[in-house]
């Protein structure tokens, strides 16, 4: 078991970040995730890229006319999402494997009586149509492949932040308080938790910038180069905007190679995802290019007409609202993020691994100045700015900067534990308190969240398919992780008396 005590903080913080992650449902009545799921169900249960039998749980759809080459639901034409497809693409394989379990006897069954369960039926809405086995059937479709494809991969991101934290320090202690930190103290837990693209995109950004970074230290081989130029194209058909990571992340790769001839390698497989987005476009719309946005059914009236697909300039409003603003501020709900500037600052001064350096202060700064510009900063329904989630783990690492030079300082540890402190609690009273994630309330964390919380509204989860409900639904998982808390340290522990 020599792998087990080599790797075990590894293993802690992905079981850890795993069980967090996937103990809580995603939730049921959310544009953004029904529509990919409407199209992974489309593809799998119809054959078709159209959502046109599923499009009534969701707003964000397009309509367009093949016939007429004209968008517009006013216009006729099929329903189809409006997001872009890289998630829902990943999901498909899996429900395609889970679908005949599913839709077997014994699983019907199974569903019928989660559909009678008391704890979830508390959670619905009085003046809805109740859980039917079609809603709790849509519910474990959305539940499976957002644990496959959202809430692993994002287990395995905390892992290769505490990894990346190594060209700082050997010690492991900051590392993996680091590495948990961002993972169940930032924005990016609830969605990590939830079929959106964030998080995916967050792990492929970031996993090809570590990838890049072990190749240019000579520690892996060179022909990892294809799966990076992979990863970021992916990256790239999951949400658009990464552009600006991946632009940065390419150009790294291409300076770190110890053989350039691997560029081919990068820019080739990179063609992959890309031709994939071209070909669902084109069977769409006969157009190579993801047009979808611009024919966003209730946005393009609006929100999409203003400046570029939304983006008018960095403006006051939106860059206070996105920093300290109690309604989306990052550093409101999650102000351990704050130390990451000193921590970039310190990292700098240091004279090492500057190149690495100049990717994650790019990948942080370019996307304050895009959810900046744009006026859909705000992500309507979210905890804290969502369109921030990609950059955050680059942001985690300037965080890792400050805790491991000052950790050994009384007042860096004093700072950094309130700082946690608060971002924990936010974090959490805001992604449990209700079913839904904080709407247009002003300071939703005391007009929403709290309030629900308070009052035992706890968004669903595995415990209350049990039975359990409000509270006392969250007693497995803290057991859960007391557990591994427990063994962890104790192994810790064994190992130093040795």
């Amino acid at each position: 078991m020599r792998w087990l005590k080599r790797y075990r903080n590894e293993l802690f913080i992905f079981l850890v970040l795993l069980a967090c992650y996937s103990y809580f449902l995603p939730r049921w009545a959310n544009w953004s995730q029904n529509s990919r799921l409407d199209l992974v169900l489309a593809i799998v249960d119809e054959r078709t890229l159209s959502i046109e039998s599923y499009y009534q749980n969701t707003g964000d759809y397009f309509c367009f006319d093949r016939d007429t080459m004209e968008g517009g639901c006013d216009r006729g034409g099929l329903h189809y999402s409006d997001k872009a497809p890289g998630a829902a693409f990943l999901g498909v394989p899996v429900y395609t494997a889970a679908r005949p379990i599913l839709r077997s006897g014994p699983v019907q069954r199974l569903l019928g009586r989660l559909a009678r369960t008391d704890a979830l039926g508390e959670t619905l809405d009085e003046e809805g149509s109740g859980l039917t086995t079609d809603k709790i059937h849509a519910a474990i479709v959305l539940y499976l492949v957002t644990v496959a494809v959202v809430s692993i991969p994002a287990s395995v991101l905390g892992v290769l932040v505490y990894r990346f934290l190594g060209i700082f320090t050997q010690r492991s202690g900051w590392r993996v308080g680091t590495a948990l930190a961002y993972g169940l103290a930032t924005n990016a837990f609830p969605y990590s938790g939830a079929f959106y693209g964030h998080q995916i995109v967050a792990f492929l950004l970031f996993g090809a910038f570590y990838l890049a970074f072990l190749i240019g230290q000579g520690r892996i081989s060179v022909r990892w180069t294809s799966l990076v130029g992979l990863m970021l194209a992916y990256a790239l058909i999951t949400e658009y905007p990464t552009v600006l990571i991946v632009g940065a992340v390419f150009v790294y790769a291409i300076w770190v190679l110890p053989n350039r001839r691997w560029v081919a390698g990068l820019v080739l497989s990179g063609l992959i995802p890309g031709m994939l987005l071209m070909a669902y476009d084109w069977a769409i719309m006969r157009t190579i290019l993801p047009m979808g946005y611009n024919y966003s059914e209730l946005y393009r009236d609006n929100v999409h007409a203003q400046g570029f697909l939304s983006l008018v300039g960095p403006n006051l409003e939106a860059m206070w609202g996105i920093t300290f603003g109690s309604f989306r501020g990052l550093f409101f709900v999650a102000p351990i993020l704050v130390l990451a500037v000193p921590g970039f600052v310190n990292w700098w001064r240091q004279r090492r691994y500057r190149l690495e350096w100049g990717v994650c202060l790019w990948a942080v700064v370019s996307f304050f100045l895009f959810n900046g510009s744009s006026v859909m900063w705000h992500g309507a329904f979210s905890i804290g700015p969502r369109y921030l989630v990609p950059m955050v783990p680059f942001m985690a690492i300037g965080l890792g900067a400050f805790v491991i030079t000052w950790g050994t300082h009384w007042w860096a540890r004093l700072l950094a534990i309130v700082l946690g402190a608060w971002s924990f609690a936010v974090i959490w009273i805001e992604t449990l308190g209700g079913q839904r994630f904080p709407d247009w309330t002003p300071n939703p964390l005391f007009n929403y969240s709290l309030p629900k919380f308070a009052a035992g509204d706890i968004a669903r989860n595995l415990g209350m398919g049990v039975g359990l409900s409000g509270h006392w639904s969250l007693l497995p998982l803290v057991v859960a992780v007391a557990g591994l808390c427990l063994l962890y340290f104790y192994t810790n522990r064994e190992s130093a008396r040795r």
